[in-house]
């Protein structure tokens, strides 16, 4: 045996421990769960030193006897009076006290062992924001991983990099237009609110000049065709063919095909903007005034009744677990369309709020402002311990939202194909380049393995399919009017862009007939998007875009905390 000690004589003995295992790192270990009692073990030294060394450990599932306490009893305790038993030889006495400590000892290691195993390390915050955002989406064939893996490295950088061009950067938009719904808006003050319009000189003369519809060629004998319809006048040198294309654009842009009201680009108070100088980022317009837009868009145009109540909505009191069990027994007994149309708007919401938080105004001094990742601000919103597990949800929804962005960007290829269309600025040389740029990201999205089906929406009974399709539609088109009741203009502008694009996108999805039909060359009659409605729709899944990269950000930063 491995000595363990020796006294003042050169006598082996075992050596004196202090373990003090009862009060370990200050707090006393918890007894057993079967409620065993205290293991002692004492070990004896010297004269006098009989009450050291003795350590008292937690018992464990009934581990509880006094191990070697026969063996140390002897050693301990003196006999007196007559009739006392007989005492063991001293070798016999001095091996039962090394085998005692020595059993009392691994005993001891082995209970310290299990302690520790017993202590499951605490959830990270990643763990609480992330791990209900994973597998299978409702509704559809896709997982989130894949929608991560193909999104933040096979088409993220390259649709950043089609954004920044000139076609792409610059956005006509009206942000003057009166609130249709109530008066008392409250203009947020703040500078980070204020949205800078470009002068005329710094947009390209091709986008100024209005002709974003086909070529250049096409776009200017277009541009004379609405001129003269807006005048009301009849000019017979237009041929009969153009003057029925006319009249087909008109009623094309009118029919019920439009799922936004969209600005009127003719009109003196509509501006250009350049988005890259005018980035969605965090404001500082939060509050009554920000809830009531998101209460109405919620409460009266998501097609829930007025006695179901929304989880944590700021405007009501009193909620519980009862209303959110309530609320999602009611949204997952709906149609498979209005349950849709609830999740893009959530997942719209979400995508906002998490280019908020990765773009907060960190630092503000005199000398800079510094603009970063807030995850306070990420974890206020998304966390699912500190949102009722409702964070979660409104994640889940964003990628929702992603695949129906994505599947409409892959139905409209063909339209981007035709040689006449051209994303024409007037620098032929980079319109070419963007137009095989714009090309290569479509057959990207094209390739994506796991596609949503929208062959689900209005299916049956033709009639009803079509009522439900036109409340589809209405209440989309009403959504896209309250943008114009934010009252921060940046805020303001961001909004009407994206609900564009998403209006945008459902009109992709229900024309696929109309695309499938269009000519291989030449102006197409029946289906074609405007300028407004491309640089939207690319814009908004940008925005998307990003949102999924950005989580991979917040995962990374969240994972170490706890």
């Amino acid at each position: 045996m491995r000595r363990l000690g020796r006294g003042p004589a050169g006598r082996h003995r075992p050596l004196r421990l202090w373990l003090g295992l009862a009060e370990l790192g200050g707090s006393r270990l918890p007894r057993g769960a079967g409620g065993g009692s205290l293991v002692e073990y004492t070990s004896p030294g010297r004269s006098g030193d009989s009450g050291r060394g003795r350590a008292r450990l937690s018992g464990l599932g009934g581990v509880g006897k006094r191990v070697g306490a026969s063996a140390t009893r002897a050693g301990r305790k003196r006999a007196s009076g007559p009739g006392r038993p007989a005492r063991a030889p001293r070798h016999v006495r001095r091996l039962q006290r090394e085998w005692g400590f020595l059993i009392g000892f691994l005993v001891a290691v082995g209970l310290l062992g299990l302690g520790h195993g017993e202590q499951q390390p605490s959830e990270t915050a990643a763990q609480r924001c992330f791990c209900q955002v994973s597998g299978y989406l409702d509704d559809c064939t896709c997982d989130v991983e894949t929608i991560d893996k193909f999104n933040n490295y096979r088409l993220f950088p390259r649709l950043q990099k089609l954004l920044e061009s000139d076609y792409f950067r610059y956005y006509k938009v009206n942000l003057k237009r009166p609130c249709p719904f109530w008066n008392d808006i409250n203009q947020c003050g703040r500078r980070d609110c204020a949205v800078k319009p470009c002068h005329s000189d710094e947009v390209p003369d091709g986008i100024k000049s209005a002709s974003y519809k086909y070529s250049e060629e096409a776009n200017n004998l277009i541009e004379e065709c609405e001129q003269a319809e807006r005048l009301g006048a009849v000019d017979e040198s237009l041929s009969e063919e153009t003057q029925k294309a006319v009249l087909q654009w008109t009623k094309h842009d009118d029919s019920s095909d439009n799922f936004c009201e969209v600005d009127d680009i003719q009109s003196p108070d509509a501006e250009y903007v350049d988005l890259l100088l005018n980035p969605e980022r965090y404001t500082g317009y939060k509050g009554p005034d920000a809830w009531k837009i998101w209460n109405v868009i919620y409460e009266e145009n998501c097609f829930k009744p007025q006695t179901i109540k929304r989880p944590l909505n700021p405007l009501a009191s009193g909620q519980g677990k009862s209303e959110e069990n309530t609320f999602y027994s009611w949204l997952e007994g709906l149609c498979v369309e209005k349950r849709a149309f609830y999740r893009l708007i959530s997942g719209l919401h979400a995508s906002i709020n998490v280019h908020l938080s990765a773009r907060y105004l960190l630092q503000d001094t005199w000398l800079e402002k510094k603009w970063g990742h807030n995850i306070t601000e990420f974890q206020q919103r998304f966390d699912g311990i500190l949102t009722e597990g409702e964070g979660p949800r409104r994640l889940k929804n964003l990628y929702f939202l992603y695949l129906i962005e994505l599947r409409a960007l892959s139905k409209v290829v063909p339209f981007f194909e035709r040689p006449d269309f051209q994303l024409f600025t007037g620098n032929k040389d980079q319109d070419a380049e963007n137009k095989m740029l714009l090309l290569e990201i479509l057959h990207e999205i094209k390739s994506f393995p796991l596609h949503f089906d929208e062959n689900s929406f209005f299916a049956g009974n033709k009639k009803e399919a079509n009522k439900l399709k036109e409340d589809f539609r209405l209440h989309f088109r009403n959504i896209s009017r309250i943008m114009d009741c934010v009252g921060c203009l940046k805020c303001r502008l961001w909004g009407k862009l994206q609900t564009q694009g998403l209006g945008t996108a459902l009109k992709i999805l229900f024309s696929e007939k109309l695309i499938a039909n269009m000519p291989e060359s030449g102006p197409s009659y029946e289906f074609h998007l405007t300028r407004q409605e491309i640089v939207s729709l690319f814009n908004a899944f940008g925005r998307i875009s990003t949102s999924v990269k950005e989580l991979e950000n917040f995962r990374n930063l969240l994972q170490n905390i706890h």
